[in-house]
């Protein structure tokens, strides 16, 4: 089986092998994948991280070897704190993105295969304990960041790649849908009992979870509906002062940390 790495700033996953197909998530720089199969000028893979599944278009297709993938998938890499920042080398440069993945970064440079490349933004620390200030300070980072159905980057994101993306720069490996996302964590019975870092997620009339987001202090939940924005909750659902309405209706709320530190 074929293994790649997203070596661009970010690569399109479709549902279907075509470009006129839905996009269900991206590749962020730095993510490896596995090729699953391949149809005309596409290739299906399979997300390391996630185990997500769809199509890119093979001409951004970077492939890794079968030693190197396997020592990526062993290896907690740091992540790109700066919202746009660069990796360069003598003849390349390329702009990665809030979220991208730094394989085996040693503080100046990471490796693709046998290739260095500089880089000299921020990185998270993976030695460094969980700090929850850390981890609401990197979700406002996202603040006005466009909505895209299936986005997971700083120019366009949806809820739950927002929530993956949050958790993943701070060292947590999380599903890539709000509905993968809701089975982890447990129960916080009451909304007026939430603390940052909490989960809410949100159901339609056919009880189907459609959006989550990320609870903050006093009640207010920072999540990706238009934008990235910051909206209160209580026990109904988000209400949205702007539009001086209820946009989404609460189902359950999760703890993914027991005590915020």
């Amino acid at each position: 089986m074929d293994n790649g790495i997203c070596s661009l700033s970010l690569v399109p996953v479709r549902a279907e092998p075509s470009d006129k197909s839905e996009l269900v998530t991206q590749l962020l720089y730095g993510e490896c994948y596995q090729i699953m199969g391949s149809q005309g000028n596409w290739h299906q893979i399979k997300i390391a991280a996630d185990d997500y599944t769809g199509w890119i278009d093979f001409k951004q297709h970077c492939p890794v070897t079968p030693e190197y993938f396997t020592e990526w998938k062993a290896t907690a890499h740091p992540r790109a704190v700066d919202l746009v920042q660069t990796i360069s080398s003598e003849n390349t440069r390329i702009p990665i993105m809030i979220g991208s993945t730094l394989p085996f970064f040693d503080g100046i440079n990471i490796r693709i295969n046998n290739q260095k490349y500089v880089y000299s933004g921020r990185a998270t620390n993976n030695s460094l304990p969980f700090k929850i200030n850390f981890f609401t300070k990197v979700a406002h980072s996202y603040l006005k960041a466009p909505y895209l159905w299936g986005g997971k980057s700083i120019f366009g994101i949806d809820c739950s790649g927002f929530v993956q993306q949050v958790f993943g720069i701070c060292g947590y490996n999380f599903p890539r849908d709000a509905w993968q996302q809701v089975s982890v964590g447990i129960e916080v019975h009451f909304a007026n009992l939430t603390q940052p870092g909490d989960l809410a997620f949100f159901d339609n009339d056919e009880g189907r979870i459609i959006h989550v987001g990320i609870l903050l202090e006093n009640q207010q939940i920072i999540h990706a509906h238009g934008e990235v924005r910051i909206d209160m909750l209580d026990h109904y659902g988000i209400f949205n002062h702007q539009r001086k309405k209820y946009t989404h209706r609460l189902r359950i709320i999760k703890r993914i940390f027991p005590v915020a530190k």
